[in-house]
């Protein structure tokens, strides 16, 4: 049966963040992942996750200024410096969690600059990555987004991340493969996640149009979790949906999993 974890950037937003812990628990989950811990000591949300009984399943590297706009530095040539910082911060952080796995969001490409160089300073930032948070024992995800919600992100289709991850050239570089991004992206489901299962260390669910819980748009998701759990696919689902109504309201999709 799929793992299903929460993610408390998203869900259960009726209450303050450090809350939401308990909320999740008490809706049935085991794990959660969330964007970014860095707002918060790392010790509070070590406490809160023991506290409950929750896996910290996945955050982000630092992302640049998301007030303002940005979504990840890694292709930013400008920004490599921050970049490496980010990423020792980031392994404090996963440290103090007992997080396994860090996933690193490439950023919108920035104009007028050479594309080569935009992907060449991103192969290098994430054998960087790769290798510092190989030694700490955690792993490095890269995300494929889709356009729509974010015009001009870098990275957008499944096909690219591997053939980056095959630049890199890294045994500590997966795919953290999003449903949602890629129906909107690409499509073909089922067959892109059997057929790179090898290198996929973590999905995300939303449905389509909306980005709200399975069952309110076009992803076919009792197929798609029979799929998912025939291939014998052992990682988690992070469950990254703004809830239509109240989280709990929405979580009816999810009662037969929990």
């Amino acid at each position: 049966m799929p793992k299903f974890n929460a993610n408390l950037t998203m869900l259960f937003n009726e209450v303050d963040f450090l809350d939401r812990f308990k909320a999740a628990k008490d809706a049935g989950f085991k794990g959660v992942e969330y964007l970014f811990p860095y707002p918060y000591p790392k010790e509070d949300l070590a406490e809160r996750l023991e506290a409950n009984g929750l896996t910290q399943v996945l955050h982000n590297l630092p992302a640049g200024d998301w007030a303002k706009g940005e979504r990840g530095i890694a292709c930013l040539p400008d920004r490599v410096g921050e970049f490496q910082d980010g990423v020792g911060k980031a392994i404090e952080y996963a440290g103090a969690l007992q997080c396994p796995q860090i996933n690193c969001l490439a950023g919108i490409a920035p104009t007028g600059v050479d594309p080569a160089r935009i992907r060449e300073t991103f192969v290098r930032n994430l054998q960087f990555a790769a290798g510092k948070l190989k030694s700490a024992g955690i792993r490095l995800l890269i995300e494929p987004c889709n356009t729509r919600d974010i015009p001009g992100f870098f990275l957008n289709r499944s096909q690219q991340a591997l053939d980056i991850i095959s630049d890199v050239g890294s045994d500590n570089l997966f795919l953290q493969y999003d449903i949602y991004h890629m129906q909107i992206m690409e499509g073909n489901l089922a067959p892109t996640i059997q057929r790179n299962l090898g290198s996929i260390r973590h999905l995300q669910l939303a449905d389509n149009p909306g980005r709200n819980e399975p069952g309110t748009g076009e992803i076919n998701y009792p197929f798609l979790f029979q799929f998912i759990d025939n291939l014998s696919y052992s990682g988690w689902i992070g469950c990254e949906y703004k809830p239509a109504k109240s989280t709990l309201e929405g979580l009816g999709w999810i009662r037969p999993y929990l």
